[in-house]
């Protein structure tokens, strides 16, 4: 048994949150700003923002045994099948070397088809870490990028630093669900992480799950969080959604825009469309669950000839953002535009079709990221 040394959970110990919420239980690491979070009246935005996708405790420890207490709220869909639990990674002088679970936890039940949901309250449980290296090295512990997770408490059985400023830039990313990590397996594998970690970048991840609707309070929690390199990527939510019609879309995007750059007028501003969904390319939304072969997928249920009248599709939006990113780089060279058809296209999706339709899967992730890196980092506006 370990002689454990308990540490506090403090901002020093914590990378990737907005801010930390202090709850009966501990800390709850948020991805939006608190006056965002009073303004929000909508539950899945609420979900997803609380859900620590990109969020990581940093420290430099000679730990061999490391133990978390959690309480996270883990997600079941009425009509499919239980989800397993959502994986911790933990690094070590930044290479993968292990990945736990936590027990127990409060359960969110979902039913797509209606939108109802329902909390059923459970235990904190604990995830250990084993057998690290003897030296003094630098730890990482990614939280579960689709859980809930309210950190209770960190024991180790060595002391415990905050880990030293690595210097390097900070990367400051929103994004729809597929930002987010959806259907990726672990919070190290979904796309803005593993290309953080092949650019050599510090990642602040707001991607939000069916969130990436132009909201202003997202737009001012960006102009108020430090970043040197910042990009947006539109599409599949205004889509899916079926949030608005074109004649809206163009002031919102310019509004957005206008709020990141009060706070960040000069830095490297990328403006990303969707990568490739077959359902929504030329059909509008909104979106609908298909639980047709025993599992979630989507499919889209609007009609294409509505597009006529000011409804969107992801080669609308497509379009308008890079109509719209031409017009304001005259004035604003920093502002660039990247087709997300480059990411992951049609022969792509032949390839390595989406499971759920909608959603990519662990190896489209990596081969988003190397892509993103490469359009973005080696040979574009991120190049440093």
């Amino acid at each position: 048994m370990a002689d454990w040394i308990s540490t506090p959970i403090t901002p020093e110990l914590v990378r990737g949150a907005v801010e930390l919420e202090q709850t009966p239980y501990g800390v709850l690491p948020h991805r939006l700003g608190a006056l965002g979070r009073k303004q929000n009246v909508d539950g899945q935005l609420a979900m997803a923002e609380a859900q620590p996708s990109g969020v990581r405790l940093a420290f430099r420890s000679t730990a061999t045994e490391i133990e978390l207490d959690a309480l996270p709220t883990k997600m079941e869909f009425v009509g499919a099948p239980p989800r397993p639990d959502g994986l911790w990674d933990l690094l070590v002088d930044g290479e993968l070397a292990a990945q736990g679970t936590v027990g127990g936890g409060n359960v969110l039940t979902i039913d797509l088809a209606t939108g109802s949901r329902e909390t059923t309250p459970g235990p904190v449980g604990s995830v250990r870490f084993s057998n690290l290296p003897t030296a003094a090295k630098d730890i990482e512990i990614w939280l579960p990028h689709n859980e809930i997770t309210q950190l209770v408490a960190l024991r180790t059985n060595a002391p415990v630093e905050p880990a030293t400023a690595t210097g390097r830039r900070v990367w400051l990313h929103h994004g729809s669900s597929i930002s987010h990590g959806s259907n990726a397996d672990s919070p190290t594998r979904i796309w803005p992480a593993v290309a953080a970690r092949l650019a050599g970048v510090e990642l602040t991840n707001l991607g939000y799950g069916g969130s990436a609707l132009l909201d202003p309070f997202t737009a001012r929690t960006m102009r108020d969080l430090p970043a040197d390199l910042i990009s947006v990527k539109f599409g599949i939510n205004l889509v899916n959604a079926d949030l608005m019609r074109l004649r809206a879309l163009g002031p919102a995007v310019h509004n957005f825009l206008d709020l990141v750059r009060e706070g960040h007028p000069t830095t490297p501003l990328l403006v990303i469309s969707s990568i490739y969904c077959p359902i929504q390319e030329h059909t509008p939304g909104p979106l609908a669950p298909d639980f047709a072969d025993g599992t979630v997928a989507f499919k889209a249920t609007g009609n294409p000839e509505e597009v006529a009248a000011g409804k969107l599709t992801l080669t609308v939006v497509r379009a308008e953002l890079a109509r719209i990113t031409a017009a304001r780089a005259e004035d604003d060279p920093n502002l660039h535009y990247l087709d997300g058809l480059t990411l992951y296209g049609e022969a792509d999706h032949t390839e390595l079709p989406l499971p759920d339709r909608l959603h990519p899967d662990t190896a489209t992730h990596q081969r988003i990221a190397e892509r993103f890196v490469a359009e973005a980092f080696t040979n574009g506006p991120f190049k440093g």
